[in-house]
């Protein structure tokens, strides 16, 4: 007989009822965007989380049968197992919102609306051009030292059909979030250069009062900026929000990124 009491996507189930989870391409700006949340009072943002990553596997006839038995499936105990995790960072930061902005929450967003039918979600769109200058910059750097047997002209191809081919289905998987989930878009530009404006609309969205202090996050302490838990650069450790990039003319945008750009609005 199955013990299950509760069905498996009962909100009622979950410790974190209504987590946030940021959904962008990489190189979006989500990490200055969760270190301006994160200087607020209530909300905690913190470092990535990777949740894809995490998972319950049973590697046994008897704890498969036991888990059976009581209706749990292992894609259940995933997220149970997810939720506690975050229970447990909101709980030790002491604050009353969790944002989540790992950027592979784009390619697991059903999984997270399955996880918690009450999340929230922050839409974070910077331009497509921008994200692709901003990655082969990472991939450019990556290969400095590296012997390398090509010339510069097939370096650079390599780089950018590299970054091409990463951030395009990204960019889908965003689009067709969007299209499918609630929740408040935020535009990078709009960010960097109208944070104030920005910034309250986050926090009405959020049910939180704004506070002045989220456009200097500086001078707050966010943990370690390194690789694997979001942006590590230069310009995110500084503390200070800058400007974006000059945005392209449509005639500047090459034909493979055209139809990207039409999908964030920004053709």
């Amino acid at each position: 007989m199955n013990t299950r009491t509760d069905s498996p996507n009962d909100p009622a189930a979950r410790l974190v009822k209504s987590p946030v989870f940021v959904i962008s391409t990489v190189r979006s700006g989500s990490t200055l965007l969760r270190c301006v949340l994160n200087t607020h009072s209530q909300v905690y943002a913190g470092h990535e989380m990777h949740l894809e990553g995490i998972r319950v596997e049973l590697d046994t006839k008897p704890a498969t049968a036991a888990m059976d038995e009581m209706g749990f499936s292992t894609a259940e105990l995933g997220h149970m197992l997810w939720d506690r995790l975050l229970d447990h960072q909101l709980k030790a930061s002491g604050k009353s919102v969790l944002v989540e902005k790992t950027p592979g929450n784009a390619f697991m967003w059903k999984r997270i609306a399955e996880c918690w039918p009450h999340a929230r979600y922050i839409f974070l769109l910077r331009h497509p051009m921008h994200v692709l200058e901003s990655l082969s910059e990472i991939f450019r750097d990556q290969l400095a030292e590296m012997p390398l047997p090509q010339g510069a002209e097939e370096v650079e191809a390599k780089i950018r059909t590299t970054a091409i081919n990463q951030i395009a289905p990204m960019i889908e998987s965003v689009a067709e979030a969007r299209a499918h989930l609630d929740g408040i878009t935020v535009r990078y530009e709009d960010l960097t250069t109208s944070p104030e404006v920005v910034t309250k609309s986050l926090c009405d969205y959020l049910g939180v009062p704004w506070e002045s202090d989220m456009l200097n996050y500086g001078s707050q302490d966010h943990g370690s900026f390194r690789m694997f838990l979001g942006d590590w650069r230069e310009r995110i450790s500084s503390g200070v929000i800058q400007p974006h990039r000059r945005l392209p003319a449509i005639d500047e945008v090459p034909e493979d990124l055209a139809g990207h750009c039409r999908a964030f609005g920004y053709v």
